[in-house]
């Protein structure tokens, strides 16, 4: 019963726009959402739609960063980092939906000079410049895939698009490198960083990356050899300690950089910034 019910609110969603605004401590700014893309988009008070992502931000971003929002949906960590950076700042978000994208840029249109700019990327990220096509899931859009990722949180398909797909790499050379890099691609986070190893190498951003279990041992691999320590971010910032595999919740910072919670005083965040004196 609660699933049919469920069905029917997604199936009446599709479609429905909302204007919302984000918490305070991220400037206060408005959006725009949709319940297409995950009911809880209904909800008045944004600051309980995704209490992580909005913990993340926090933990991450600081005045001034450049952010790059890899799946960005309808933009919650985008335009939260833009209230965080500031008008200092600057904030990409990477979608590869062209209804969220245009979501996307309406919010990106609202007058707000006390946040970043966001710039609007239409694309998929993934190891290669190419072609691809990009499953729109059957229930939330949140849910949608790249062609060849299985993702059972869809429901199946309602239609394929063609997209163009780039790789990280290539953005780098289009656009200013991030401090903060934020990744949420349902499966696809491996070939993400596979296709970011001069961003890694050179730029060492901050990160944070959604990651299923079945990437879990090769997103690790990447992340290692490229020198980053790898945290849970879902466990309390003066408790963590390096982990030799990646968690849903992925935190990776360079391993030049003080591991987080290893002083007793200053943000999490503030650690995180900090060189190793033992490097």
């Amino acid at each position: 019963m609660l699933k049919s019910l469920r069905r029917i609110a997604e199936l009446v969603s599709r479609g429905i726009v909302l204007k919302r605004r984000l918490p305070p401590r991220f400037g206060g700014g408005s959006l725009f959402v949709s319940p297409d893309s995950g009911l809880k988009y209904y909800r008045r008070d944004l600051g309980k739609a995704d209490p992580m992502l909005f913990q993340m931000v926090e933990e991450l971003v600081r005045p001034g960063d450049v952010v790059w929002d890899i799946g960005a949906n309808v933009g919650l960590f985008s335009f939260a980092a833009a209230g965080i950076a500031g008008s200092k700042g600057h904030v990409v978000a990477v979608e590869p939906d062209g209804w969220l994208v245009s979501l996307l840029r309406r919010s990106s249109n609202l007058t707000d000079p006390a946040r970043s700019s966001v710039v609007v990327i239409p694309a998929a990220v993934s190891d290669s410049v190419s072609l691809a096509k990009l499953h729109v899931a059957s229930r939330a859009r949140s849910a949608n895939f790249i062609d060849g990722v299985e993702v059972t949180e869809a429901g199946g398909t309602r239609r394929i698009d063609s997209v163009i797909a780039v790789t990280l790499d290539w953005l780098m050379e289009n656009l200013p490198p991030p401090q903060v890099l934020k990744i949420d691609v349902e499966g696809m986070e491996h070939r993400v960083l596979q296709g970011a190893k001069e961003l890694l190498a050179k730029v060492r951003p901050r990160i944070w990356c959604e990651v299923l279990p079945r990437n879990a041992d090769v997103t690790s691999n990447i992340l290692h050899s490229a020198g980053y320590n790898i945290f849970n971010g879902q466990t309390e910032p003066s408790e963590r300690e390096p982990l030799a595999k990646a968690v849903w919740d992925t935190l990776a910072t360079p391993k030049e950089l003080r591991p987080i919670g290893s002083e007793a005083t200053g943000s999490a965040a503030d650690l995180m910034l900090r060189p190793n004196p033992s490097e």
